[in-house]
């Protein structure tokens, strides 16, 4: 039978002396310390490492197979744009070109006159280039009744080449003795404010926007 070690009564001063037990016993609290403390210093840190670099490849992953189905779209919608840029060329190519705009703003007056309607004032403004088109505003004053003014849209929508006319601080209120009677279908009207018509730009005048657009770049730089 083994004899009880008592603590106490061992040497620390002398622990060659000690049982073999006792000595057995020292070295594995020693080597749990040791083992412990590698731990704590060591293996910690890298765990929370670890587990950073697992967040990390988690959320790359994500990432990467997010843009891998974009990527997988992105031939088929390149197809897509290049046939919608193709119709709009097409539908550009409806409305009026450089040398057919002055033709057009004489049309849309004779248009006006030809419904009965009165043109106080037609004037066309400057034209104003935008990226692939060009608006022409036209300010104007004219006096009709309400069906003149319907034959007037109708008109200008049987012109030979597509003509968008949008309008801008328009208003539409009754002249003389309709604002004492009443408005009736013959009673004048007054339509004044500005519209504007658009043109197509040729390859010519899109070559010149875009290398003003570019040089205002270089300059803004």
């Amino acid at each position: 039978m083994s004899k009880k070690i008592n603590i106490k009564e061992l040497d620390f001063n002398n622990i060659g002396g000690w049982p073999q037990q006792a000595k057995v016993g020292l070295c594995v609290i020693l080597v749990l310390l040791i083992v412990g403390l590698s731990w704590w210093l060591f293996v910690r840190d890298k765990r929370d490492t670890l587990e950073s670099l697992e967040r990390t490849e988690t959320e790359l992953r994500s990432t990467f197979e997010t843009k891998q189905g974009r990527a997988s779209n992105l031939e088929p919608l390149k197809l897509q744009l290049a046939e919608m840029e193709q119709q709009l060329q097409q539908m550009l190519r409806q409305l009026p070109s450089k040398t057919e705009m002055p033709d057009l703003i004489v049309d849309i007056s004779q248009t006006a006159l030809a419904t009965g309607i009165t043109n106080e004032l037609f004037q066309p403004g400057p034209e104003q280039p935008k990226e692939f088109y060009a608006e022409k505003p036209i300010s104007l004053r004219m006096v009709g009744s309400y069906h003149q003014f319907g034959g007037f849209v109708s008109g200008v929508a049987s012109l030979p080449r597509v003509v968008i006319m949008t309008m801008h601080d328009i208003s539409l209120k009754p002249r003389g003795a309709a604002k004492e009677t009443g408005i009736t279908a013959n009673s004048p009207l007054e339509l004044a404010g500005t519209v504007k018509t658009y043109r197509y730009l040729d390859e010519e005048e899109m070559a010149e926007q875009s290398a003003a657009a570019d040089a205002e770049k270089k300059g803004a730089k």
